[in-house]
């Protein structure tokens, strides 16, 4: 068990357990778990467990068919609180590639070197060459290892210097630094950091006020972390996907990106039992389960569950990200039902005094 447990378990009939007016805008709407076909209790045994067993919970918020029907903060964090979302940023960044893609300035298939003529190396290699957009986004460079990059140098003629030894779009290896050259090529070809070209086209549609995103030293967005929202904002990022790109009447994002993003692109391991096993996007995993999620260091997670029609969004401080993705299997999805299930203010009332009354034990 951890420190003082901030939750907000919202139940717009049941007024006791609301943290903010049902009203307010641009929230989701919310609901009871049983009127979108979930258990209470088994949504109460999720919250224990992820209490007991994750080092640090931050956040937890779970979406059944476009409502919020359960949501908790652990002290320090709060509603209102944005959280750093490490490497669950990128997929926000492979958004920012998507809407430029669509938007005609540029193609997943252009080569890297032709946005940074004056920063190549004197003498690129064959694999640099050929090396695409397409191949940043689905983390298969040619990189054997990622390139350092600090304070001290140029992040993009760092990147380009860098060995590649393999053939680009053969070889899968997790690399930040990609993201980050998406983020560069996205500020390239429209004058926009990736933050500000968001800005109309995502964030504001979305709700998601004043998005803080860390720069490189050359001013460009880090692309793959850096990126600071609420565990509500992570939850709205999911449903759009899960609404396959629409928001409120409008295609925000095109349904071939969102398509092209969260379906298998390369194959990054064998384990069955592994959610980082299961195939790569662009900038988005893989899950079991038919699911799929952008994801970040200590456990930050959007997890779509397309089958189910629910989006969970989670923050956290662990080391153990795969024990936090197992509760979400164990618990939620079990509980999902196809059709409303009877009403149960009981246990939604035991819920709310549980997770509002948690206190630290080791």
């Amino acid at each position: 068990m951890k420190s003082s447990l901030i939750v907000a378990f919202v139940v717009c009939s049941l007024a006791a357990f609301a943290s903010h007016s049902c009203a307010q805008e641009p929230a989701l709407p919310r609901s009871t778990p049983e009127a979108q076909g979930v258990s209470t209790s088994a949504i109460h045994e999720f919250v224990v467990a992820a209490d007991a067993k994750v080092d640090s919970m931050h956040s937890f918020m779970l979406v059944r068919h476009g409502k919020v029907i359960a949501e908790a903060w652990w002290s320090p964090e709060s509603a209102e609180k944005p959280h750093i979302l490490w490497s669950l940023s990128k997929s926000f960044t492979s958004t920012a590639v998507g809407l430029a893609v669509a938007e005609g300035k540029l193609s997943v298939d252009d080569f890297v070197l032709s946005f940074f003529p004056d920063d190549a190396p004197a003498e690129p290699s064959n694999y640099l060459k050929s090396m695409r957009v397409r191949d940043l986004l689905t983390m298969s460079t040619g990189h054997q290892d990622e390139p350092k990059l600090s304070p001290e140098v140029h992040w993009v003629k760092t990147f380009l210097a860098h060995p590649v030894p393999h053939k680009p779009g053969t070889h899968f290896r997790y690399n930040t630094p990609a993201t980050y050259m998406l983020s560069a090529i996205v500020q390239k070809v429209t004058g926009q950091t990736v933050n500000d070209y968001l800005s109309t086209r995502l964030f504001q549609p979305l709700g998601i006020e004043q998005p803080k995103w860390d720069m490189s030293p050359q001013g460009i967005s880090i692309g793959g972390y850096g990126l600071f929202l609420r565990t509500e904002d992570i939850a709205k990022f999911g449903q759009l996907y899960l609404q396959r790109g629409q928001w409120n009447g409008q295609q925000l994002i095109p349904e071939s990106w969102i398509d092209l993003a969260t379906t298998k692109q390369v194959s990054n391991g064998s384990d069955p039992s592994r959610d980082w096993d299961q195939g790569y996007g662009f900038q988005f995993w893989r899950c079991r389960h038919g699911a799929f999620r952008g994801d970040g260091k200590d456990g930050q997670f959007c997890v779509v569950m397309p089958e189910q029609d629910a989006v969970v969004a989670l923050t956290a401080n662990t080391r153990d990200l795969q024990g936090v993705l197992n509760l979400v299997w164990d618990h939620l999805l079990p509980a999902m039902a196809e059709s409303p299930l009877d009403d149960n203010p009981a246990e939604q009332t035991k819920l709310a005094e549980t997770i509002a009354t948690l206190k630290a034990s080791r």
